[in-house]
């Protein structure tokens, strides 16, 4: 049943990004070579810095041009910090692509968390139901906070970056994001991610191999006085993107590998051939260091897998939330998106992007959504029009 439930959903989310790419996305690409701030020259004219509205508020968001090239992701083993998990070094082409110039903060994820009350009202008044035809249309929303106290621990200004969700929910957050927008917005994979902090440099950080530059770019233990920081209060990198050093750790596509890039090896490969598709919740991939963090985790290669255990132990619900973690380090998570510039319509990788096909997360999430303590709803063009009908 669970294999053909996956069948079903693939099937669906091709048919559904194949109608979105018929018409051409010009959405951040102009004909006139800008006089002034990045771009990226392509055969369709120049890729220039473009705002996204954020559905359900006044919020933007800042999307950077990133030129493509190649990366060679991983670190050699004479780099300090060096682990088995970031070997052996491989060679990985980029197309071009947008970055979301900061951390996604609460100003920007607070509208999504929002949608909870506003998708269980459309199943009050019995408007735009979910059904298993456009399922794949569908994001899910958790319940409020059970404990606001611990993920606003360090405040909620909107400049903050939004921390503590799960790597599931920020996919369900660019999965909300796309299907308003009718842009593919997901998260980056770990060789787009590395590829763009690194600014085109080759070294441990992208203004050189040792740290003491570190506190001008980014936000880490030596420097944070223990808590995040609003976004853009330090230097941007060479592509104008912030804090990829430091303040909180980044999601990626990727699953965690102690192993890293054996099964690699010895080839050069495009961004999506490089990513290791998660199988299970557990060790989910993290990039970029965070606050509480050593200058040696905030190097381009440094990355952290996530743990289920040790990150919801305080968790009361049953099952554990999927969209939540309640511990600690999860107080140094959060994401930022990024747009290709050529739309992915394989549904293989279309599927992973926002629902990974992994049984214990979709028997997590249908119980939450079964039990009452999450919401569903459907996420295409038409949400911002009726969300404004039930306001």
């Amino acid at each position: 049943m669970f294999a053909l439930r996956t069948i079903v959903l693939v099937l669906l989310m091709t048919a559904i990004w194949a109608r979105w790419t018929e018409a051409e996305d010009i959405v951040g690409i102009q004909s006139e070579q800008p006089a002034a701030g990045p771009f990226v020259k392509i055969e369709e004219g120049y890729m220039v810095p473009y705002e996204i509205a954020v559905p359900n508020s006044t919020a933007k968001l800042r999307m950077i041009p990133i030129p493509g090239g190649t990366v060679k992701l991983g670190s050699p083993e004479s780099e300090a910090g060096h682990t088995a998990a970031e070997a052996p070094e491989v060679t990985v082409t980029i197309d071009p692509f947008w970055m979301a110039e900061t951390e996604t903060t609460w100003g920007q994820y607070y509208p999504f968390m929002a949608m909870y009350d506003i998708f269980k009202k459309f199943d009050r008044d019995g408007v735009r139901g979910v059904t298993d035809t456009n399922r794949v249309h569908a994001v899910t929303i958790p319940t409020p906070l059970h404990d606001p106290g611990f993920t606003y621990k360090y405040g909620e200004n909107p400049q903050l970056p939004a921390i503590t969700m799960t790597n599931y929910a920020a996919r369900q957050y660019t999965k909300w994001l796309s299907g308003v927008t009718g842009q593919q917005i997901r998260l980056p994979s770990e060789a787009e991610w590395e590829y763009a902090a690194a600014g085109g440099a080759t070294t441990a950080y992208h203004f050189g191999n040792e740290p003491e530059k570190l506190a001008e770019y980014g936000w880490f233990v030596d420097n944070s006085e223990e808590r995040p920081h609003f976004v853009k209060e330090k230097k941007p990198n060479p592509f104008g993107l912030y804090d990829m050093h430091g303040n909180v750790w980044e999601w990626v596509l990727d699953q965690y590998d102690e192993e890293g890039y054996q099964r690699l090896a010895g080839k050069t490969v495009s961004a999506q051939q490089s990513v290791n598709w998660p199988t299970e919740v557990e060790s989910m991939m993290l990039k970029g260091g965070g606050w509480d963090d050593k200058a040696i985790d905030c190097r381009l290669a440094a990355k952290l897998e996530s743990s289920e255990e040790d990150w919801k132990g305080e968790d009361p619900n049953n099952p554990l939330s999927p969209w939540w973690y309640t511990d600690p380090i999860s107080t140094g998570v959060g994401f930022r998106i990024v747009r290709p510039l050529k739309k992915d319509v394989s549904p293989e990788a279309v599927t992973k992007f926002y629902d990974p096909v992994i049984e214990n997360l979709e028997f997590d999430v249908n119980f939450r959504l079964d039990d009452g303590r999450a919401a569903l709803g459907l996420a295409d063009p038409e949400l911002p029009a009726a969300i404004e009908q039930v306001k």
